[in-house]
Formats: C-alpha cells, structure tokens, sequence
C-alpha cells in the first residue's frame, strides 16, 4: 500500500494518541479483572466449584494439603485482589504493576496448565470445540501475553525513571 507523506504522518499522530490511551487502560483494564475475580472467589460456592479444577492438576493440588477447600480459594482470591491493586500501582511505582506482572505471570502458567489435566476441557465433538470450562481458560492465554507485555513495559518505565 502507497501512502502519501501526510497520509503516513496523519496515521503515525492517530497510531501514537490510542497507543498512549490504551496503556494506562490496559493496567486498569487488568486491575479491574483481577480484583473482580478476586472478589469473586469469596461468593458462596466458589470453593466447592473450583475443587475439581484444582484437584486434578498436579502443579497445585498439593495446596490441600494446607488449606481448606474454602481457605485455598480465600488465599486465591486475596492473591488475585493483590495483583489487581499492583497492576493499577503502575500510576505510583512501576516497580508494583512489574511484581503485579510477575505474579499474574505465575497464576496464568497454573491456570493454563489445566488445560492439560483437567478433563471436560472440550465438548463430546472434541477438539477445536471447547467446553464452557475450556472458554473460560483459552481466555488466560490472552491475559497472560498482557502480563508479559506490563512486566516488560514497567521495567522500562522504572529505567527511564533513574535516567
């Protein structure tokens, strides 16, 4: 595609005013989201709705071992309000929304990983067509590329700070 010089600047000016808008809505988009969900987790049947997902995977079952079905659950939802607040604590220090980062980094991996060994991930027509439980993980996968991309952006901004 040919486009004129003012075309090219025109696009550029528009490029850069939804690139600097869509930032800080990214760290408060993904704030809200981990607060909500966060929240969530302390509703009536939270626990024993997530026992199955939890139970099946290796990489965090063991965590029964120390918690109740409702204590873990509580533990996650406390963790998944932590990292929201830390992504928005991008507006104070970007040294919060990159540890927020690190850790959503962390619980996306275990989620995701359920994928693997949670049963029921795909409906009885089989793959590609997923399962409720299954939609509800493909959904990491975009969450997590956003995690990467805020540690990678906050540890920038925190550079550029001590410059």
């Amino acid at each position: 595609m040919n486009l004129t010089t003012t075309q090219q600047h025109t696009i550029a000016r528009i490029a850069n005013k939804l690139e600097n808008a869509g930032l800080p809505l990214l760290y408060i988009t993904l704030g809200i989201i981990y607060i909500w969900f966060g929240g969530i987790k302390f509703t009536a049947g939270q626990a024993e709705g997530m026992y199955g997902m939890i139970a099946n995977n290796p990489l965090v079952s063991w965590m029964y071992a120390i918690f109740s079905k409702q204590g873990l659950v509580n533990f996650l939802g406390s963790l998944e309000i932590i990292i929201g607040l830390l992504f928005i604590g991008r507006f104070v220090n970007p040294v919060l929304s990159a540890i927020g980062g690190l850790l959503s980094i962390a619980l996306f991996t275990v989620t995701i990983s359920m994928m693997v060994f949670l049963p029921g991930i795909t409906t009885e027509a089989g793959f590609p067509v997923l399962s409720f439980v299954g939609e509800f993980l493909l959904k990491d996968i975009g969450l997590i590329a956003a995690s990467i991309f805020v540690v990678g952006n906050s540890l920038k901004a925190l550079l550029a700070a001590t410059k």
